[in-house]
Parts: C-alpha cells; sequence; structure tokens
C-alpha cells in the first residue's frame, strides 16, 4: 500500500496515537510558579530602586517598565533552561535558585556593560551590585516555598494536585506498593493490574483503559517490565509518566532520573511536553532525503538496470514478501541480484543454511546469485530501490531489518518488538556485522539496543556508519 502523504504512514510505539500533549496538570504548574516568580522578582526588583541612588542603579529596570519586563523574563529564562519548572523536587531546589538568579545577574549585568548606549557607572559600593540578586533570591525562594506549602495543603484536604496514577505489577506486590504510593500524597491510585496488561496482544487495551480513566503516571514493578523497557516509548507517545519500582541497578535507558515516591526509590522516565515531534522529524527527514537522494543518484539506478539486463534474463528488480511495523505484510524493492526461481532453490539449500538457529537464511557463495548479483551485493548497491520503500512511508532510513516471512515465521515471542517500530534500509545490526553475525539472538540483543536508545542523532550516527561500512564491504555476501 503506498501513502501519499506523510500523515498517512503507519505509526510505531514512538509516534502519539491519541495524545499529543502530556497528560496531567503541568501546565498549571508552570504557569503558578511563573506567575509567582514574576510577582516576587516585580517586588524585589522595586526594593532594590528604593534602597539604591539612581545615579548608581546599573539595571535597566528603573529607566521603564519594558526594561524591568525584559529583566524579568532573562531571570525566568535563566531558572527554566536550568530545570526549575520541572516536576517533582527540583522545582524547590533554593540552592539552584540562588546559582541561577547570580548567572542570570552576571549575564544582564554584561549585556548592559557592553551596550555603548549606557553611560558609564561609578560604583560607590559593591552591595549595590548584589543587593537586587539577594532580594530577588529572597523573594523567589519564598514564593516557591509559599506555593509548596499551600499545594501540599490542598493535597491534603483532596481538594487539587493529585495525579490520576497507575499501578502495574504482579498481585503478591501490590500491597506493599500501594502503602508506599500512598504515602506521597500527590498520587491517586486510580487502578490496578498485573504484568499482563504489557503482553504484545494486550498493551493496546492497556493504554484505551489508561485514556479513559485520565492517568498521567504509570507506576511498574521492575518484574513487570524487565524484558519490556522498550515499552516506554509507548507510554511516552501516549504523554504519560512513567516510574519504574525498586529494581537492580543497570544502564537501562537514556533521560531517566532517580526519584523518591512515598520515600521509596524508583526509576522516572518523564515523558517530553509534546510526544513524538522527533517522530515526525524523523519520517520528514526520511521524506525529504529520500526524495533527493533519488534525483542525484538517478544516474546510478539507470547504470544497474542496464547491467542486470545485461548479465541475465529476468526483470530488473525483484520484489519480496517482508514482515514490516505491526506485522503488516509489504512489498520490499531491490534490484534483482539471484537467479528468477532463487526461491524455489531455497527449499533445496536450507540444510547449508549458516545461521545458527535457522531463523534467518544465510549463505556464503550462493549459487544463485549472479555475477552482477555479488558486486551489488559486495557494496550493498542491492539494496538502493529500498528508497521507494522509504518514500511510501513503510520503511525508514535507518530501523530494523524487515525479514522474510519465513524468517518471522520462526520468531520466538520474544523476537516480535522488531515489528512494533519501522523497518530500516539500515541499522545497528547492519554496521555492527551484518551477515559475520550468524546467531538471531545476537541479532535482536543489537536491535532492542537501538530502539531503547533512540534518538535522531543515533539514526545520524548510523548513517554514517553505514558509509563506513558499505566502502569496507564488511559483512556483504
Amino acid at each position: 500500500m503506498a501513502y501519499t502523504h506523510l500523515s498517512e504512514a503507519p505509526l510505531d510505539l514512538r509516534a502519539p496515537g491519541f495524545s499529543r500533549v502530556r497528560k496531567g496538570n503541568w501546565w498549571i504548574r508552570i504557569i503558578t510558579l511563573a506567575f509567582f516568580d514574576y510577582l516576587s522578582l516585580s517586588v524585589s526588583w522595586l526594593i532594590a530602586e528604593s534602597y539604591i541612588p539612581p545615579n548608581d542603579f546599573p539595571w535597566d529596570t528603573s529607566r521603564s517598565s519594558f526594561g524591568m519586563l525584559i529583566t524579568i523574563l532573562v531571570e525566568i529564562a535563566v531558572m527554566a533552561i536550568q530545570g526549575l519548572y520541572q516536576p517533582g523536587q527540583k522545582r524547590y531546589d533554593y540552592f539552584n535558585i540562588i546559582k541561577s538568579l547570580a548567572f542570570a545577574h552576571g549575564l544582564l549585568l554584561a549585556i548592559i556593560l557592553l551596550n555603548k548606549t549606557v553611560q558609564t557607572v561609578q560604583f560607590e559600593s559593591p552591595s549595590h551590585l548584589l543587593l537586587p540578586w539577594f532580594l530577588n533570591a529572597s523573594w523567589v525562594c519564598a514564593g516557591r516555598l509559599f506555593v509548596n506549602v499551600t499545594l501540599e495543603y490542598l493535597r491534603d484536604l483532596q481538594l487539587f494536585g493529585k495525579n490520576s496514577v497507575f499501578v502495574i505489577c504482579d498481585p503478591e506486590e501490590q500491597a506493599e506498593y500501594f502503602n508506599f504510593i500512598k504515602k506521597d500524597n500527590r498520587c491517586k491510585i486510580v487502578g490496578f493490574d498485573g504484568a499482563k496488561a504489557l503482553d504484545r496482544y494486550t498493551r493496546k487495551a492497556t493504554l484505551e483503559q489508561l485514556h479513559d480513566l485520565g492517568v498521567t503516571e504509570v507506576f511498574i514493578s521492575w518484574n513487570a517490565i524487565k524484558n519490556r523497557m522498550f515499552l516506554c516509548w509507548l507510554f511516552h507517545a501516549a504523554g504519560i509518566t512513567i516510574h519504574i519500582l525498586p529494581m537492580e541497578v543497570k544502564q537501562i535507558y537514556r533521560d531517566m532520573e532517580l526519584s523518591k515516591i512515598g520515600r521509596m526509590p524508583c526509576l522516572t522516565f518523564t515523558c517530553p511536553l509534546i510526544t513524538g515531534k522527533d517522530f515526525w522529524i524523523k519520517r520528514m527527514f526520511d521524506f525529504c532525503f529520500s526524495s533527493l537522494f533519488i534525483i542525484l543518484t538517478s544516474p546510478i539506478y539507470i547504470a544497474i538496470a542496464l547491467a542486470i539486463k545485461l548479465d541475465s534474463s529476468g526483470p530488473v528488480f525483484y520484489k519480496q514478501t517482508r514482515i514490516g511495523l505491526h506485522g503488516q505484510k509489504f512489498k520490499v524493492w531491490k534490484f534483482r541480484t539471484m537467479r528468477p526461481d532463487a526461491d524455489k532453490l531455497q527449499k533445496e539449500l536450507e540444510t547449508l543454511n549458516e545461521n545458527q538457529d535457522g531463523v534467518l537464511f544465510k549463505m556464503k557463495d550462493d549459487p544463485r546469485v549472479t555475477r552482477i548479483g555479488k558486486f551489488l551485493r559486495c557494496y550493498s548497491l542491492d539494496e538502493l530501490p529500498q528508497i521507494f520503500n522509504v518514500l511510501q512511508g513503510e520503511m525508514s532510513l535507518v530501523g530494523p531489518r524487515p525479514l522474510a516471512t519465513r524468517d518471522v515465521a520462526n520468531f520466538s515471542e520474544r523476537h516480535f518488538i522488531r515489528q512494533e517500530v519501522l523497518p530500516g534500509i539500515t541499522g545497528w545490526w547492519q554496521v555492527s556485522g551484518r551477515s559475520d553475525i550468524i546467531d538471531f539472538d545476537q541479532v535482536m540483543r543489537l536491535d532492542l539496543h537501538y530502539i531503547e536508545n533512540w534518538s535522531l542523532w543515533l539514526d545520524i550516527n548510523i548513517l554514517f556508519k553505514t558509509v563506513a561500512v558499505v566502502l569496507k564491504k564488511q559483512g556483504a555476501y
């Protein structure tokens, strides 16, 4: 099936389904904190102006209300960059507030002194420089403390501030985890389910249930998710924050932080404010790059097509059924490198399969490969037509390789995670040995590494590594 628009392409687990913005009342928190910060900074600047003589006041705040506004916005922006509007205890990190405002004051003073239109100021006392910073920090910390105490009071009264949370763990762990979570008065437990809720055939229904309940955060026990860390992308796409309950310590994911819920340590994966933006940037990059690549390399396509025709009888292109996103079948395009009857001959060659577990079919010196086919495979030129699959939205430039129906039929349950993200022309497997890797479990580990650590920069890194691997003819046959 061809997809004429990017928005028509099927979505993988990194893309939002029913949610485009992070769930919860985070925006109320940000607006409230920003309002009180603005109010605190305004009052502190007015107090500073009243104590410092006008001729010895270097700041722009005394000259106009616009100068006051810009000064305060710069201070708020610096605090935002330092994470002081993030959820959890970060927003009440008073030492970080003091440091951030000190940096903001230094930045503002540097801008003022570099502005040639401002007359040189003679300072009678260092206190004229330090007093505004001291007042700003004192008033902002006091305002944050007031917000914190008020919010805790409203939570105790069950009036405001509680997040709807869902717990996924084994039944025998439920009581213990519930007791810890209830100690944190910002959480309201609205549901519970076992580890089966994360299974391949039930996770969609689980996400729909979370959506109906208005869940903003999910607590998952280590036993329930230890082999399913890739599911963090699904919850991110749904705009839901994840907390992993006590677990063995090891590096399992990027962008995680250690937090405490009811004095219980857990790992937190905060989803971005706008979900799926990186995935859509990836899709746009795929589309634009593929279009440009086809235009620039069209002479190479024509030359390869002529070489194939002159070398052997049969069609120029070879279309094979592969299993793609969500287990859907599609036709992958390749330049033909084998005899036209290659599929029929494969059954006779199964006994010579060099893959250890038999999931993939790999064979050096395959007698079905033509002379020009060996050259094309050596430099991976036979893969070039898959750019058209990328344009159609069936594939991405980078992702797990789509496998033939014969290979997927031999999958174990744990292997199907490969089908939850868009397949790619190249991937972590291809830049880590390609056909030299004959153990499919090792292939799975490489694919899981890609899925769990995916980022746009990782995709770009793999594309550069692919060029080097192709030029070295590493693992190609």
